[in-house]
This record gives C-alpha cells, structure tokens and sequence, in this order.
C-alpha cells in the first residue's frame, strides 16, 4: 500500500508537471502569433522604398501599407473582441492566422498596388481580432500567480518583432526582393497557425457582450477609461518619433545609414529586455511602474532635443528608448486586465483598438511635424505627448478598479 501511495503521488506530480509545461506551450504559441502579426504589420516601414517603385506609386502612397492596416485592426478589434460569443478561442485565433498568410501571399503575387492595400486590409483584420483575443488569454492558460510573466512572454511577441522580424524582414527584401519578405512571414504565419492548432486547448467563449455593454463599460469604469486615454497619449507619442528613427538618427546625429539598421536592432533586444523587466513587475507595482517607464521617455526625448546632435549619445538613447518602450505594451495590458478583470477580452479589445489607432494618428501627426519644423519637431511633440501622459499616470487614484468594486464602494 505505501508503494501504491508513492506511485500515485508521483503520477499526479508528474500530471502537474506536465499540465503546467503544457500551459506555457500555449502561450507561446500565441506569443509566437502576435509575432507573426506584429511583423507582418510593421514589415512595410522597412521595405517601402521598393515596394513603392515596384507598384509604380510615390514614397507616400505606399505608407498607406502601414496606416491602412492600423486603422483596420483598429475597428477589428472592437468588432472581434464583441461579436466573437461563443466561438472556440482556439478555433478562432487559428482562423485569423489563415487570414495572416492570405494576406501576405496575395501582396507577394500582386502587381497592382490597390489589390495589395486590400491584402492589407485583410492583414489589419487579423492583427486586430488575434490581439484582442490574445490579450486576455493568460488568465485562462496559467494559475493566476503566473498571468503577469505570461502576458510578458505572449507580449514578448510585440518587441521580438522589432528585433528580429521587422530587421530581418529589411535584409532579406534587401537580399532578394520586397516579394520573397513577404512571402516568409506568410511562412511564419503558417508555423504559428500549426502551433495553435497543435499546442492551445480548446477556450470555450462565452456570453457575447453587446457594443453597449462595451460603451457602458467605458463610460463608468474609471480605469478602463485611464487605461485608453494613456494608452491613446503614450503609443501616438511612440510612434511620432519612432517613424522616423531614421532620420532622427541620420539627420539629427550624423549616424550613416548602414549603421541604422545594427542600431533598431539594439532599440528592439533592449525592448524585449524591458517587456519580461516590465511583466515581472507591474502584476504587482503597476502605476509607478508605468510611471517610471513614461518618465524615461521623457527624459529620452528631452536628451534628443538637447544633445542628440552627438552619434554616441545618440546611440545611447536609442537603446535607453528600447528598454522603456520595451515595458509599454505589457504594462498596458497588464493595466486593463485589472480594471475590467470580468470582461477581459472586451477590455482588451478597447485597448488593441486604442493602441492601433495611435499607431496611425502617430505616423500621421509624425509626418506632418516633419514637414513643418524638422526632425528635432517630432522629438519635442513625443516629449510633450509624454509629460501628459506621466501626468495622466501619476494623478490617477483608480487604475484598477473595476466597476463592479465601484459599486461595492457606493454601497
């Protein structure tokens, strides 16, 4: 009998081994779709160039490969995130990978740029539906002591896209062509589709909330609403500056353009850096931890406009900007989860909709900054978007209540 207890004791440790290993599989397989996605979004920014050439449209036009999608994932979110009811999560995750490769395969075979921005249109449904979904996934894949490090690993996708996809992407349109660039992340779409499929439990969905329920939601959740607002003045102060790193970097610091490309590549290790720093972190210090990542920015941006005029400090920066940037996504998540911990996926769905339509409004305010005053404009913009945003961080007394602890308070 003592020998039967000890080999059924082993047994079930052995289960919970097996069962906890089997959970971080899964999410890395959705770590591993978001990276796909977020590669697939951003790969255009380095590729524009030929891709405009070769589609016969200027410099200009061929941006709307990048705003168009955000724009799109933007609205996919808030649709997915509410109509996606009682659909098996990963049934539905795997169905928005398809969408992912469709969408790369008919911009890689496409000669007609029109027919390429409707790929991408197709590509923006998918980000915006995959993420909203992914989002809110580690509460229901690990114990709940485990959600911050496994939001960082699924988040991990976001700033590994920086480092190796989006770089990656660059060398090998450069190497061969635009066509073949796009035609590897269809490749990798179609790994993390098998992935998926192979490593994710089935997720029953649930009661399919209304838009209403997401508007109401908004409007008397205190920390939803905190949650998009610095979401909203955060990301769109990333991107006025980050789309144009280069010129930042060539412009402003003299630094030759073969070097830019070594130099996103120490922005995007010093961001995965900063993304499992973050995730470590924030599960339990949340606002000064975002408060610290914000004011860093600041502090970045400031140094920019003041002395970014040296390569070696230029360099610097970068990597600093990296490591702070790095804990944005995760430490946002991280923030809606706990403001609406009974609706996680609609919660997350406002913030992949906020977080994407920044994206855009960003590049967008960007570039009209850099016609009018230069480079060292959209530096002192991101820094003034930067100082609301701490300002926002640090006067906030309810990030995380939920309205169902509001109405325990009122009670």
């Amino acid at each position: 009998m003592g020998k039967i207890s000890i080999l059924n004791i082993q047994n079930i440790s052995n289960r919970s081994r097996w069962s906890q290993a089997s959970s971080w599989l899964a999410v890395v397989a959705v770590a591993l779709g978001i990276f796909a996605l977020m590669t697939a979004e951003l790969l255009p920014v380095g590729l524009l160039t030929p891709m405009a050439a070769d589609l016969g449209v200027s410099e200009g036009s061929a941006g709307l490969l990048v705003t168009v999608p955000g724009l799109v994932a933007a609205v996919s979110a808030l649709v997915i995130g509410v109509r996606a009811g009682r659909v098996d999560r990963r049934l539905l995750l795997a169905g928005l990978l398809v969408l992912l490769v469709f969408g790369n395969v008919v911009s890689a075979a496409s000669s007609d740029f029109l027919v390429v921005l409707a790929a991408r249109v197709a590509v923006g449904v998918s980000i915006g539906g995959f993420w909203a979904i992914a989002g809110g996934l580690a509460v229901r894949l690990v114990p709940a002591d485990q959600v911050g490090r496994a939001t960082a690993v699924i988040f991990g996708g976001v700033s590994a896209a920086s480092v190796a996809g989006v770089p990656l992407g660059a060398v090998v349109g450069a190497a061969s062509s635009w066509r073949v660039a796009f035609l590897a992340v269809g490749l990798l779409g179609l790994v993390a589709l098998a992935a998926v499929l192979v490593l994710v439990p089935p997720l029953p969905g649930g009661e399919a909330p209304s838009f209403g329920a997401l508007g109401r939601l908004l409007r008397h959740n205190v920390g939803v609403q905190r949650g998009v607002l610095i979401t909203f003045l955060l990301i769109t102060g990333h991107f006025v500056a980050y789309t144009f790193v280069r010129a930042i970097l060539r412009e402003g610091a003299g630094i030759e353009a073969g070097s830019i490309g070594v130099l996103l590549l120490v922005f995007g290790v010093a961001g995965v850096a900063g993304n499992f720093i973050a995730g470590a972190q924030a599960q339990h210090r949340l606002r000064p931890v975002l408060l610290v990542i914000v004011l860093i920015l600041a502090a970045v941006m400031f140094l920019f406009a003041v002395a970014g005029d040296s390569g070696p400090t230029a360099v610097v920066l970068l990597a600093v900007w990296g490591l702070a940037y790095g804990g944005v996504s995760v430490s946002l998540q991280i923030w809606m989860l706990k403001a609406e911990p009974d609706a996680t996926e609609v919660a997350t769905s406002l913030f992949v909709a906020a977080f994407n339509l920044s994206i855009a409004l960003g590049a967008a305010a960007g570039a009209l900054v850099m016609n009018s005053v230069a480079v060292v404009g959209v530096v002192i913009a991101a820094l003034a978007l930067f100082v609301l945003t701490a300002a926002v961080v640090s006067t906030d007394r309810a990030s995380t209540t939920s309205r169902r602890q509001l109405s325990t308070k009122e009670k």
